[in-house]
C-alpha cells in the first residue's frame, strides 16, 4: 500500500509532467499535490507531517489517480474540482460563478496594514467586485464593528458570496448587492476594497487554461488593463466619506496604472507578493490628481 507522502510525491511529478499551471491557491506541483490528495483522503490540509506515513488502501489511492486524472484533463483550477478555497487560514465555498479568492488584500486585512487610515469614522466598508464573498467576510471578521457591502456585477457570483456570507453567519453584517462598478451604490463609505478586472488583453490571450476557467468578466480590463479603474476612480469620491480610503488591486499592471494615472498619490503597501500589488488611495487625493490618460 502507498503512503501518503508517496501519492503526493507521486502526484506532484504528474501534475509537473502535465505542464499544468498554478497560482490558484498553490504555486508549486507538491503543494498542489498535496490540497489534492489531503482533501480527496478528508485529512486534515495543514499538517502533512502528521499523516505523511499514513497507509492509504488501494482503493482510496484509485481515487486520488482519479481526481488528478479530472485536474490534468480539464486545466480547471483545484479549487473547481474542491469546491473549497483557503484565505488567510479561513474556507471559502467556490465554484465556477466566482473567481477563485487569492486577493493580496486579504494579507492586508489580516496583518493590519491598513489599520493605520482606519479609525472610529470607519462603519461602513465596500467590497466591490466581491465574487465569492472572500474579502467582504474577512473584513467584518477582522473588524467586528462595521457593515460591508458586498457587490458585483455578476449575480451568478453574489450567489456564491451568499453561501459563503451564510456559512460564517455574517447575514446580519453583509449586505449583497448587484452592480455594474458603482453604479447601484450611493454610499458614502468609510472603506472601499476592491479587486477588479484588471488584466490588459495581451496578458488575456497568453493566460494558461486554469485562467481561462474562471470567468472572464473577473479578468479581463481592457487593452491596458484599467478600463474599470479608470471608471471606479470618477465615480468613487462621491460615494467617498470625507476620511475614506479606497484600497485597490492591481496586479502586475504597475506600469500601466502609473501610465494612466501620473498625477494621482498614492500609497503601495507591501504583500508577500512585494510593493506593487496593491495600493491606497485617499479621498482627497482622487479629488486631486485622479485624471486618467
Amino acid at each position: 500500500m502507498s503512503t501518503v507522502i508517496e501519492l503526493i510525491e507521486a502526484g506532484a511529478r504528474r501534475l509537473e509532467e502535465a505542464g499544468v499551471a498554478f497560482g490558484h491557491g498553490t504555486a508549486n506541483a507538491f503543494d498542489e499535490a498535496a490540497w489534492l490528495v489531503l482533501w480527496r483522503l478528508k485529512l486534515p490540509l495543514d499538517n502533512i507531517d502528521a499523516v505523511a506515513d499514513k497507509a492509504v488502501s488501494p482503493a482510496d489511492a484509485g481515487k486520488v489517480a482519479a481526481l488528478l486524472d479530472e485536474r490534468i484533463a480539464t486545466r480547471k483550477p483545484a479549487a473547481y474540482l474542491t469546491k473549497e478555497a483557503w484565505l488567510q487560514g479561513v474556507p471559502f465555498y467556490v465554484d465556477e460563478r466566482a473567481i477563485v479568492p487569492r486577493s493580496f488584500i486579504a494579507e492586508l486585512i489580516a496583518d493590519g496594514s491598513i489599520d493605520y487610515w482606519l479609525g472610529e469614522h470607519t462603519q461602513r466598508v465596500l467590497d466591490l467586485c466581491t465574487g465569492n464573498g472572500s474579502l467582504a467576510v474577512l473584513a467584518a471578521m477582522t473588524y467586528p464593528d462595521i457593515t460591508v457591502d458586498a457587490a458585483d456585477l455578476s449575480a451568478q457570483a453574489l450567489e456564491v458570496a451568499a453561501i459563503n456570507v451564510t456559512r460564517h453567519q455574517l447575514d446580519a453584517r453583509i449586505r449583497l448587492v448587484e452592480s455594474d462598478g458603482l453604479a447601484s451604490l450611493p454610499g458614502p463609505y468609510d472603506l472601499v476594497l476592491c479587486n477588479p478586472p484588471y488584466v490588459n488583453s495581451a496578458s488575456m490571450a497568453a493566460l494558461p487554461a486554469e485562467y481561462r476557467a474562471e470567468p472572464e468578466l473577473a479578468l479581463a480590463g481592457g487593452a491596458d488593463g484599467m478600463d474599470f479603474v479608470r471608471q471606479l476612480f470618477a465615480d468613487a469620491p462621491s460615494r467617498m466619506s470625507e476620511e475614506a480610503v479606497l484600497v485597490l488591486e492591481i496586479g502586475n499592471e504597475r506600469e500601466y496604472f502609473e501610465a494612466a494615472f501620473p498625477q494621482l498619490e498614492v500609497v503601495w503597501l507591501e504583500t508577500s507578493a512585494g510593493e506593487d500589488q496593491v495600493l491606497l488611495v485617499t479621498r482627497t487625493a482622487l479629488l486631486a490628481g485622479a485624471g486618467a490618460r
